[in-house]
């Protein structure tokens, strides 16, 4: 009898140890291909040139008409993007302008090395040295163009950079900045975003 109790016993001991392992196994290789699991953590955007929920500064306010900014565009630094991202591409948008938006910036084709741009990356000719390319905005000028929106209530400008899976969407230089917009989002694995305001 006490030799059947322990048989009993070692097998129950030895199917709990295996359930035990299965599980940890399983926990393990769902956590090693879960999305986050992927990347060192958040991907994250940040800048100098301005600050989440701040107000833009006159740098990089647009330069035309009424408006009388550097037109810079802004320094952006970005942290942890996805694995597997092949390139990135940042766009500029407000989304309280009148009808569809209006676009101010779209770059695609950055190299998956870089995890920043300097101020003025735009029209210093940094990007260009790059290899990337830059869509045509809404004020119909090639590159970036800074906020200006009409008097009142303050717009907000959605400043996003987006991890791409392909290290060329072929688009060309000057194509609009909606077409930009379509293949990068066909191509996006992730995105980390800034939201910035500005009013006159």
């Amino acid at each position: 009898m006490r030799a059947r109790c322990l048989v009993v016993w070692l097998a129950s001991s030895w199917w709990r140890q295996s359930l035990f392992i299965c599980v940890t196994l399983g926990l393990a290789l769902c956590a090693a291909h879960s999305p986050r699991a992927r990347a060192d953590g958040i991907f994250t955007l940040t800048s100098t040139s301005v600050r989440a929920g701040g107000t833009v500064q006159a740098a990089q306010v647009f330069d035309q008409n009424d408006c009388k900014g550097a037109n810079r565009s802004p320094q952006l630094t970005w942290h942890n993007a996805p694995a597997g991202t092949r390139g990135f591409a940042v766009t500029m948008f407000d989304e309280d302008a009148p009808g569809r938006g209006w676009w101010h910036w779209a770059v695609a084709g950055i190299p998956a090395s870089a995890d920043s741009l300097p101020e003025n990356a735009s029209a210093s000719g940094f990007l260009k040295k790059l290899g990337a390319v830059e869509a045509r905005n809404d004020f119909d000028t090639d590159g970036y163009g800074g906020p200006c929106p009409p008097p009142g209530k303050p717009h907000r400008y959605i400043i996003t950079v987006y991890a791409l899976n392909s290290a060329d969407l072929r688009l060309a230089q000057g194509r609009p900045a909606l077409m930009f917009d379509h293949e990068i989002g066909t191509a996006a694995i992730g995105s980390a975003r800034l939201v910035v305001n500005y009013g006159r």
